[in-house]
């Protein structure tokens, strides 16, 4: 295959495969059938057209495997069912403080003694007690289990598509059983020699967060790493260096070739058996993939390994192989062995980072002036040509990560992560000396991650921006390209112009007298979102969970982020059950100068988070948009779900009612201090449990549609079907976060309210539930 040919092919396989991953359904068989056999017939037939070939190839294989994928997920009338399965932990379980966490490899299933269809990766939890997990080992457990579904709201990852990505089948949680044992015929994974030189670490470097560095250089092991190391990582704009990168990968090829070096200098005699540079590339291919190994074979070590055996394949052949030719070679090989690869953000990044480098750099020589040029020259390279897709998988960047990359790239790659790996070798030839370099390497990464923490709290560190429009993406991509064409090409800083679009999007502000409205979906909780056209009101924040997920972490602040949303001015914790509240400290940690109210300041308080008590008459008005406070009364706080605040939110053309967790108890004195005005929307109280939503409530408020914000399969089963019926009988449509994700409104100053579609709707994939 020409230099050309496999460039175009690569770019024309990964068009076919990206196509289908737009595409809200999958086609059938027979029509993949039919296009596989049509690429086939225009390579043959028509040779100048091959890349049309490639590009229909990729269709029909993306969607063979989305197809095959989504059909070996968990049968639907299995869900919430107890399975006994037997399988095997692949990965590296992770021990938290409420659970273990582990991946199940199932090689049996059965219900009720009868076998199930039910083969390939399962997530699973093991609450209470759980046992030592060990990667490799044999298990039967029982299991009650769910098909992948996750939370989706605007500007937060899609769990769902990182599942079908990761083949994971089912997720769920072992159930208490005299059944659940280890069994016998465990076998050797290269998972269970990581989890073993981790260990080792562990065992050998006195600061738990030091070690914890030093497994994520040698083996990839993150298990250790905190929610705050990752935002230092992330301030940085280093998290490819915290867990094992490509870039690590070319180093240790590299220790390969001096190996073989140093092997013919002792033993010349060798280079009659087979030549220096065949032994080189060999050496090379050896221990990059060895070190590929340890790192559980991700994304960009395997990209890296790829194209290091194209070089080597090429040198061993005596044949030329340049750069571009080994990286189209690898994105080839990658699709070709699993195409929803490219449904990683780390495809892209990896990708299009090296594509860049070797597409805007230009050799200027050698030596160290030259290295140095390169160094620099590559930080500014990858920090903007990866600032467009950054912001497009994350909603953040690093303005401070240029210089970051420019000390901890050289320094974690050429010192710290060799000192590592030396000591990871020693561990097996010399235990002794291992304790030594070891301690030598966690040294001089607690030096660097100190810099790094610093360095985080820089202005800068964490830039955030509006959702990215597929459309701009495209436009700062060429931008990019172009600012770093050669010298010579005319009007090169025209290229900034292309980031416009990106930096700074176009925005829909409500009118004088109307608000937005989004009831984001965090699962068994709430959070509500409310802008109005200079302001913003936060209803709740979600909750946080024994195992350190925080809601308000992970979807409200996020959320507001990708909103455009850059300043709270006020933040309404209802009352004080971690499903409304949990999330708080975090949307306070992103907004500490919102006013802050609650109906149960006392609660509140015993949480570390002051707030003001929230009353009944308590009102203000911004930008035309009238706000009061109905419940609690007066000295009616601090007694739990009835003590919630109770918000009548009114424009000029719309009101909403956000109600919280309070019980029919509380029902007529809210409609009772409601008084005239339109219909409300309504927010339905205390998620759809039965002991809300009294037929007299609904009669009386004759709201225009009913939302309720619930988790999918939640173990309250709300809303309860009682309550659903009294709405149903009412003539009230009601729409559930559970189904539709996060629900946004609009209450125009001149027109009736209008419901936009559902995030789960609004941008249907095919691997979507």
């Amino acid at each position: 295959m020409a230099r050309t040919t496999a460039i175009t092919a690569a770019l024309a396989l990964l068009s076919g495969v990206l196509l289908v991953q737009w595409l809200p359904s999958l086609p059938p068989r027979w029509w993949l059938l039919l296009l596989l056999a049509g690429a086939w017939l225009l390579a043959w037939c028509l040779p100048r057209c091959r890349w049309l070939a490639w590009a229909c190839f990729g269709v029909a294989w993306a969607a063979w495997h989305g197809a095959m994928a989504m059909e070996a997920r968990l049968p639907r009338t299995l869900e919430g069912r107890d399975i006994a399965v037997t399988g095997s932990i692949v990965n590296l379980p992770q021990a938290g403080d409420d659970a273990s966490h582990f991946m199940l490899r199932v090689e049996q299933a059965t219900l009720d003694g009868h076998p199930v269809a039910l083969h390939g990766r399962v997530s699973a939890s093991w609450y209470d007690d759980a046992p030592m997990l060990q990667p490799c080992t044999r298990w039967h457990l029982l299991l009650r289990l769910k098909r992948p579904r996750g939370l989706l709201n605007p500007g937060v990852a899609d769990s769902e598509r990182s599942a079908l990505e990761r083949r994971i089948v089912a997720t769920g949680y072992v159930r208490d059983d005299p059944g659940n044992a280890r069994l016998a015929g465990s076998h050797w994974c290269i998972d269970g020699v990581r989890d073993a030189v981790a260990r080792s670490i562990a065992a050998r470097v006195r600061d738990p967060h030091d070690a914890t560095l030093l497994q994520a250089f040698s083996v990839g092991d993150t298990r250790g790493l905190e929610q705050h190391d990752w935002e230092v990582a992330r301030a940085n704009g280093v998290s490819h260096l915290i867990a094992i990168s490509g870039f690590h990968v070319g180093v240790a090829a590299v220790g390969g070739v001096w190996l073989a070096i140093l092997a013919y200098a002792l033993f010349p005699r060798l280079a009659l058996w087979l030549p220096l540079p065949q032994a080189q590339a060999a050496a090379a291919l050896l221990v990059a993939g060895i070190y590929s190994a340890l790192a559980g074979f991700g994304l960009p070590t395997v990209r890296t390994l790829l194209m290091i055996f194209v070089v080597a394949l090429a040198r061993c052949s005596r044949r030329a192989s340049g750069g571009a030719q080994s990286l189209a070679l690898a994105m080839i090989a990658i699709l070709l062995f699993d195409p929803l690869a490219a449904l990683a953000a780390g495809f892209w990044l990896s990708f299009v980072g090296v594509a860049f480098l070797m597409l805007c750099l230009q050799a200027r020589g050698r030596g160290l002036r030259a290295f140095l040029h390169e160094l620099t020259a590559g930080q500014l390279v990858m920090t903007l040509s990866l600032l467009p897709l950054t912001l497009w998988f994350f909603g953040e960047a690093s303005l401070v990560g240029a210089l970051s990359n420019l000390i901890a790239v050289p320094f974690v790659s050429f010192v710290i992560v060799p000192s590592a790996l030396v000591g990871t070798l020693l561990l097996w030839l010399c235990p002794p000396l291992a304790t030594p370099v070891l301690w030598l390497a966690a040294q001089l990464a607690h030096a660097q991650w100190w810099l790094l923490e610093q360095m985080a709290t820089w202005p800068g560190a964490h830039w955030y921006l509006p959702a990215v429009q597929p459309w701009a993406l495209l436009l700062a991509l060429l931008g990019a390209l172009w600012l770093f064409l050669p010298r010579g090409v005319p009007l090169r800083w025209f290229g900034v112009l292309l980031f416009l679009p990106l930096l700074w999007p176009p925005r829909s502000l409500p009118a004088e007298g109307a608000f937005q409205v989004w009831v984001l979906d965090v699962g068994q909780g709430l959070s509500v979102l409310l802008r109005t056209r200079g302001h913003v009101l936060a209803y709740d924040a979600g909750a946080r969970y024994p195992s350190g997920f925080d809601l308000g972490e992970a979807v409200v602040v996020p959320s507001m982020h990708a909103l455009g949303i850059s300043r709270l001015d006020m933040l309404m914790i209802s009352h004080g059950d971690n499903d409304h509240a949990g999330g708080t400290e975090a949307v306070v940690t992103a907004f500490p100068q919102a006013q802050r109210y609650t109906g149960e300041p006392l609660r509140m308080a015993r949480m570390k988070l002051p707030m003001r008590q929230c009353v009944a008459g308590q009102s203000w008005q911004w930008d035309g948009v009238d706000f009061r406070v109905l419940s609690p009364a007066d000295g009616g706080g601090d007694r739990d779900n009835d003590s919630s605040c109770v918000l009548l939110v009114e424009g000029r053309s719309g009101r909403m009612l956000l109600t919280g967790d309070i019980s029919s108890k509380m029902e007529p004195q809210v409609v009772a201090a409601l008084g005239p005005g339109a219909r409300p929307v309504l927010l339905v109280p205390h998620h759809g449990s039965k002991t809300s939503s009294g037929t007299a409530f609904i009669t009386m408020l004759q709201p225009t549609m009913a939302l309720v914000s619930a988790g999918w399969r939640n173990r309250f089963g709300h809303p309860k079907p009682e309550v659903l019926a009294r709405y149903a009988e009412a003539g009230v449509p009601l729409f559930n976060t559970a189904i539709e994700g996060a629900i946004p409104l609009d209450f125009p100053a001149d027109s009736p309210v209008r419901r936009e579609p559902g995030w789960r709707g609004r941008q249907p994939r095919y691997w979507r539930e």
